[in-house]
């Protein structure tokens, strides 16, 4: 795998927010359901999200310049994702359960704020952020839904658009395939997944980190 040069990240917030980014061609937009349909579509997909005890994925994330970044993703219910980056990126996206951490291990950096600030929010606790604020989106094909939520009274804690297919292997009958979070200041970034696993083991301390204030051995 080519490495890449790895993405700028200051200030820390923002590019968490880049990182954690996809938007239909207009040309191939649909029109939007009817109320009622849109209302059933969003159970849908809380459900499907609800459904992932566990998970564990490949991502490739691109920022708005079309560079890319690879790693592992892990999620655990309830409230907890780790993004472990490829080593050409010396950083690591973290969740225990309340907080969002993301460490820079090349300035030996943490900054952590509440997951519900974040647009991650609406991926770890769907039946609050989803339900609220989630409006469905148009797409071109019947088997791909498109969630975007966002809280309109915070624009500061971004937005952030879930894409799905429909699998009938997938917990509720649709598979996360990807999403793009926006910040406040339009830095956009894809996440796409691939090889989804679920129900899978995951200990809990899968979500613990090496703190690079004390030390710049990076965890393994």
């Amino acid at each position: 795998m080519t490495k890449l040069t790895k993405m700028t990240l200051t200030p820390l917030r923002a590019a968490l927010a880049g990182a954690l980014a996809f938007a239909a061609p207009a040309a191939l937009l649909t029109p939007v359901a009817p109320a009622v349909a849109q209302a059933d579509r969003l159970d849908e997909v809380v459900g499907a999200l609800r459904g992932i005890s566990t998970m564990k994925a490949d991502f490739t994330q691109t920022d708005r310049n079309g560079q890319s970044l690879r790693g592992a993703l892990t999620l655990k219910r309830p409230g907890r994702i780790r993004f472990e980056y490829e080593k050409s990126a010396n950083m690591l996206v973290v969740a225990n359960g309340s907080r969002l951490t993301l460490v820079d291990y090349d300035v030996n950096q943490v900054q952590s704020w509440p997951i519900s600030n974040s647009p991650l929010g609406a991926l770890l606790d769907p039946r609050r952020d989803v339900k609220r604020y989630g409006r469905l989106m148009p797409t071109a094909n019947p088997n791909v839904v498109s969630v975007e939520v966002k809280d309109p009274k915070k624009p500061e804690y971004g937005t952030i658009t879930l894409i799905f297919v429909r699998d009938g292997a997938a917990p509720g009958g649709l598979e996360l395939t990807s999403w793009v979070a926006l910040d406040a200041q339009n830095k956009r970034t894809t996440v796409r997944l691939a090889n989804q696993r679920y129900g899978v083991a995951v200990p809990d301390s899968a979500f613990n980190f090496r703190d690079p204030r004390r030390t710049t051995r990076r965890p393994r």
